[in-house]
């Protein structure tokens, strides 16, 4: 199956299936994510919060973020490759055969072999970023962002 070139995540079910617990780091982690795919991505959150957009990835609030998802599926299937990330069955059986279903704990799996290479080549002198200077690094913040 061709790389999916829309991602829809379950963002509290992304949570509760891995260790981050902070959403903000979630929402880089996917954003990062989908920048490095060159694709887009919406990562929908039970409840109320800013939404934004970061590069290619929106964050949105909802009351239920079931319903956004599915709706974003339904929409974007007859035109992208749409990939549903998210535990919930209901969600992954509305979303449509046309669309690719990950739950949430298969997806980040994939995802630790990418982070766990990138921490082994830091190698002895450390991170790349953590030697450059402030400025530059907070440019290149703004820039991984599109803004």
């Amino acid at each position: 199956m061709p790389e999916p070139t829309l991602y829809l995540f379950d963002g509290y079910n992304l949570l509760n299936a891995g260790e981050l617990k902070d959403r903000d780091a979630l929402v880089d982690l996917l954003a990062s994510f989908v920048a490095g795919k060159g694709a887009r991505g919406v990562v929908v959150f039970d409840g109320v919060g800013e939404e934004r957009t970061i590069g290619s990835l929106g964050v949105r609030y909802t009351a239920h973020a079931d319903d956004v998802l599915e709706r974003l599926a339904a929409e974007n299937r007859a035109s992208e490759r749409v990939c549903v990330v998210s535990s919930d069955h209901a969600v992954r059986w509305t979303s449509g055969q046309e669309v690719r279903k990950l739950a949430s704990r298969v997806f980040l799996e994939e995802l630790a072999p990418v982070q766990h290479v990138d921490h082994e080549q830091r190698g002895a002198g450390g991170r790349v970023g953590d030697r450059l200077d402030p400025d530059v690094r907070e440019r290149l913040e703004r820039l991984r962002r599109g803004e």
